[in-house]
């Protein structure tokens, strides 16, 4: 079976919105073109020089790339500018898919700084060549282009190409500019170091291609899969291969949203709780602003689906369908679903049970494909993988109860890194937290960290959303957590335990941590972007930094803990004690305090429902195999 590479997995084109300017001497536009749905291809000519083509399925124009400026600063919402230096002409790239748009900037800038290093053609030998002209796309990046620019950005230093696209490449001269960027006051430690350039790495598994090349068909998707199976890190993908306009990433938590830079369902809905009766809905959701979300939306993303009520999916069902005045599914958005019925179940209000989203009347019509991911990524450990699948289903064997009864003798801090331990309930957490600091000799010694927020008004909202706080408070000896990824080879990743070791002398006074990977690091202020009602960005700035002698089952979806202590005496859900058992990287690094074989129970409607999507999936596979097994007779 051969299969076909996706558009713009190759790093060489783009589908997306393009204008041409003509611009005059004081670099305004005399003449503009735009072409909505443009076919932007890089290729390479008769003489090896490479071209930039554009085509509007009419003519295509092609432009040569010999100087040129590449603006980047906005390339992760799927923007970019080339601008051609001798011809004074940009290209304005918009709505193109962000993971797209990075590789093909990656693309062009290594071709093009490879190309540089070969010596050109002159025009009076082109003429004696006499070859025919000819346009072929450009080969993807392969290792052998990487390595050749990092031998010549280790010769010559100027001449250096980052892969980092926040930043002005000027490819003409191979020189880079960096933005000032006026909200920041720290400047980095080793400017003059460039990153050795890679292939982007960690590629997607069998199962995650199949649900991308599922999503990229225009299906409506259900994927689920036990934790850390990879989902979040597959829905990214998803998001950065989708165009930005049209695409709106949201989850049911404010912590989980701002995982995938989105923003939570309720926010993206404008319908309030969703309580009010559905012509007050509909009212709502044509307020100004939200009627904008909906009617430019074409894909919906939505992440923890476990916690969305059936109620409020059925409720947005109809909203979407009225709003958009269609009779089709969600008012034909496509709906990209994800989560795992057997985590956290939706809040239920008052005693009445809440039901889950598959149980919604709606769903059946809107959901076309159910897809599961299996491979597990975050443990390695088979016989802790089979310990936690089975703890999933509710399903506590003696040797399952055995093994967790004797973690509570692991003795599992190291380095002066001690367990944090996973609570049931917030109050528990925020308590243990400040008292533990307290605790820490040395009075006057703690530090406050104020958060840089793009709009003081609207904290309440960037405080759902992120995950760090306004104010951090710091002394040497305090736990603490990374609450972003900085550096995954080095093991700086969501989640890492460390402590604070010292801080910097100076105004900023910033920390040093030790982490548990061994790695001591000074850590600077972070950046998380975020969407608020009316698609207004949000940004928070502040250290990654969180307090780690206690953190909330509910804020550790979706981490992975190093050593982690829990005590499961108040777990009051159903998935509450799978959730926090499966955040622990390996059995080693886990301790469970009073083990008690009841508090683990897996919901049956979900265990019934899940049955179901296996055995639907297996008759689907038997009759592709069938198709299969007929067509080669």
């Amino acid at each position: 079976m051969v299969v076909a590479m996706m558009p713009g997995e190759d790093g060489a084109q783009l589908q997306c919105c393009v204008t041409v300017e003509q611009l005059n001497t004081s670099g305004q536009a005399t003449r503009r073109k735009v072409i909505r749905k443009a076919s932007v291809v890089l290729g390479r000519n008769e003489f090896q020089e490479i071209i930039l083509r554009i085509h509007d399925g009419k003519v295509p124009q092609s432009y040569l790339l010999k100087e040129f400026k590449l603006f980047t600063k906005f390339s992760r919402d799927g923007k970019c500018t080339v601008k051609l230096l001798p011809e004074n002409i940009q290209v304005l790239i918009s709505n193109c898919p962000p993971d797209q748009l990075s590789l093909f900037l990656k693309t062009l800038s290594i071709k093009h700084q490879a190309w540089q290093s070969s010596k050109p053609l002159s025009d009076r030998e082109k003429l004696k060549a006499g070859l025919p002209r000819s346009f072929e796309a450009i080969s993807p990046l392969q290792q052998k282009d990487i390595q050749k620019v990092n031998e010549l950005r280790s010769k010559v230093a100027p001449k250096g190409l980052s892969d980092r696209t926040n930043k002005m490449t000027v490819a003409g001269t191979g020189q880079q500019v960096k933005r000032q960027r006026s909200d920041c006051n720290f400047s980095p430690a080793n400017p003059s170091k460039k990153p050795i350039l890679s292939l982007p790495s960690r590629k997607l598994n069998k199962e995650q291609a199949a649900v991308l090349s599922a999503v990229l068909s225009g299906k409506n998707v259900f994927f689920t899969g036990s934790a850390g199976t990879g989902k979040s890190f597959l829905l990214k993908r998803i998001v950065g291969s989708l165009p930005p306009k049209s695409t709106f990433a949201t989850a049911s938590t404010g912590v989980a949203a701002c995982h995938i830079g989105g923003t939570t369902l309720h926010n993206f809905a404008g319908i309030g709780s969703g309580s009010a009766p559905l012509e007050q809905c509909i009212e709502l959701a044509q307020r100004p602003g939200v009627l904008q979300h909906w009617t430019s939306c074409r894909h919906l993303i939505i992440d923890e689906i476990s916690m969305v009520e059936a109620q409020f999916f059925d409720k947005l069902e109809s909203v979407a369908r009225s709003v958009r005045r269609s009779t089709e599914p969600f008012g034909g958005i496509q709906l990209i679903v994800c989560g795992d019925f057997l985590q956290l179940p939706p809040v239920s209000k008052g005693k009445e049970k809440a039901s889950f989203c598959f149980q919604a009347r709606s769903w059946r019509k809107v959901i076309q494909v159910n897809m599961e991911l299996t491979e597990v990524r975050r443990q390695t450990d088979q016989s802790f993988i089979s310990l936690l699948q089975a703890v999933r289903v509710g399903r506590v064997t003696e040797e399952v109860t055995a093994k967790l009864i004797e973690s509570a003798y692991h003795n599992i801090e190291r380095d002066g890194i001690l367990a944090t331990r996973l609570c049931t309930h917030k109050d528990d957490v925020e308590l243990t937290n400040e008292n533990k600091l307290q605790q820490l000799p040395g009075l006057n010694g703690s530090i406050l960290f104020y958060a840089l927020d793009s709009d003081p008004a609207l904290v309440k909202t960037m405080d759902a959303h992120s995950p760090v706080s306004r104010v951090i408070q710091l002394k040497v000896g305090a736990q603490v957590m990374l609450a972003k990824n900085l550096d995954v080879t080095r093991g700086l990743v969501n989640g890492a335990r460390g402590v604070v070791v010292a801080f910097e002398s100076g105004k900023h006074g910033l920390p040093h941590v030790r982490f548990l990977c061994g790695v001591t690091e000074v850590l600077k202020p972070e950046r998380w972007v975020f969407k608020s009602g009316g698609g207004i960005h949000l940004s928070r700035q502040q250290l990654p930094l969180k307090l780690a002698w206690a953190i909330s089952i509910h804020k550790s979806q979706g981490m992975t803990l190093d050593c982690v202590e829990i005590s499961l005496a108040r777990v009051f859900e159903s998935g509450q004690a799978y959730v926090a058992l499966s955040r622990a990287r390996s059995l080693e690094g886990l301790r469970v305090m009073d083990f008690d074989p009841r508090v683990v129970r897996a919901d049956p409607d979900v265990l019934v429902f899940y049955k179901r999507l296996r055995k639907e999936r297996l008759l689907m596979q038997a009759s592709m195999d069938d198709f299969v097994g007929n067509w080669n007779k």
